[in-house]
């Protein structure tokens, strides 16, 4: 029999559903990573790998990457290895896909409303996604055969599931680390840890899209007033 600070939660059969919540987020215990640059900016979308024992290997995935507004959807995506992409083409131009990374090299020709049979990731590594048609067109796919594998949030934070005891190496990346995209960040982590990781970004930021002669019209229209 436990007693709560104020006294209501007295037998464990008449325990309320706040008691039992209240009592489980005190042994609950898990990890959490905050990722930002040295000046303590928070970084969205950098990648966190986790590396302990798992009995079961990662299921393989089959992801999409839409193109939409001459951009890819979403910039960052991290798959298990052995997982799938698609890039279906919701504009209404034709977009060339390709990849020349160690990781994983392939060609999608000229497509538009059709999409092009699923791309097959069997080796961990960084993607790094382009058009030929459009240059400002980049996006990224971290194929990890990492245990678990997750994208920080608009936040710079990941809250990581539970933990084997002990302590895990860990892996960080992030698109603006170093202009050849394939540069971690690496340490330790164990099971309880609440840790800040501060990334120096030496890479270039990405060029701003290129505005079509009717949006260049219409934003100086709209800067006029």
């Amino acid at each position: 029999m436990l007693l709560s600070r104020n006294g209501s939660c007295f037998s464990p059969s008449a325990w309320p559903l706040g008691c039992l919540a209240a009592l489980f987020s005190l042994h609950a215990h898990a990890a959490n990573v905050s990722v930002t640059d040295v000046e303590g900016t928070p970084l969205e979308n950098a990648v966190v790998e986790v590396y302990f024992e798992k009995a079961t290997p990662s299921e393989v995935q089959t992801n999409n990457i839409i193109q939409r507004d001459a951009t890819f959807n979403p910039h960052v995506t991290t798959v298990p290895t052995g997982s799938y992409v698609a890039f279906p083409n919701e504009d209404t131009t034709r977009h060339h896909v390709f990849s020349f990374s160690p990781a994983k090299t392939f060609d999608l020709e000229l497509f538009l409303s059709e999409t092009p049979p699923p791309v097959h990731f069997e080796q961990a590594g960084v993607v790094v996604l382009g058009c030929n048609i459009h240059d400002q067109m980049q996006a990224f796919i971290v194929v990890s055969d990492a245990p678990y594998a997750a994208l920080t949030n608009s936040t710079g934070t990941l809250e990581l599931p539970e933990l084997p005891e002990g302590r895990h190496r860990r892996r960080v990346w992030h698109s603006r680390v170093d202009d050849s995209q394939n540069v971690w960040w690496e340490g330790e982590i164990s099971d309880t840890d609440n840790i800040t990781v501060a990334l120096e970004l030496n890479a270039l930021p990405p060029q701003p899209p290129k505005l079509s002669p009717l949006q260049q019209r219409f934003r100086d229209a709209t800067h006029n007033h």
